[in-house]
């Protein structure tokens, strides 16, 4: 399909369309305004939705075999590694590196050593049921487990979800406190020394 424009209409549209790729991508980012004063019920069902559309239950909810192959196991929804299934040493890197994943999804073995997804359902001894919610922002926001620990080690997207907005980041930890808490106790990461 040809159009005919006038010479002026085709330089300002050409302008306009140069001006597309400064705007998408040579702005920097700013927290959205904030919404209205949200209820409870509000954050615990966007933190459903955040929850469930980010993929939190890829790495913290254990696999098992279904009648089609690997699936959730939804009883264990957000429960993490599950206690005693522990991964050997990781290998030595060789070169480029390489991860290794278990078979419960829930388990990651890499250069920085064996890391084992977090319980992070509300239970008491083993979760996050103990996480105040300055804690559980602390976490995303600095990599450390309860905002001043130990650093989040890989795969835990932590750089990505820091970015989430405050009101984001506690509509998420008002739904996890409404899950079921499920005692699992996950194994200790194992740190690879750096060389």
């Amino acid at each position: 399909m040809i159009l005919k424009m006038s010479g002026v209409r085709v330089k300002v549209m050409i302008a306009s369309l140069a001006l597309i790729p400064i705007a998408a991508f040579g702005c920097t980012a700013s927290e959205p305004p904030a919404p209205a004063q949200m209820t409870q019920a509000d954050m615990e069902k966007r933190g459903d939705y955040l929850v469930n559309s980010m993929g939190c239950g890829d790495c913290h909810t254990p696999m098992k075999m279904g009648a089609n192959g690997p699936e959730p196991d939804m009883d264990r929804f957000l429960s993490g590694q599950p206690a005693g299934e522990e991964l050997p040493p990781p290998p030595a890197p060789s070169g480029p590196w390489i991860v290794s994943v278990s078979g419960t999804g829930t388990a990651w073995s890499g250069p920085w050593g064996v890391s084992y997804t977090q319980n992070i359902t509300p239970d008491m001894e083993t979760g996050i049921g103990n996480y105040t919610e300055e804690q559980f922002l602390m976490t995303i926001r600095e990599g450390k487990k309860q905002g001043r620990g130990r650093d989040l080690l890989p795969p835990m997207p932590w750089p990505v979800f820091k970015n989430l907005t405050d009101d984001d980041l506690k509509s998420i930890y008002a739904y996890l406190r409404t899950i079921k808490p499920i005692n699992n106790r996950v194994p200790d990461p194992v740190i690879a020394p750096m060389k």
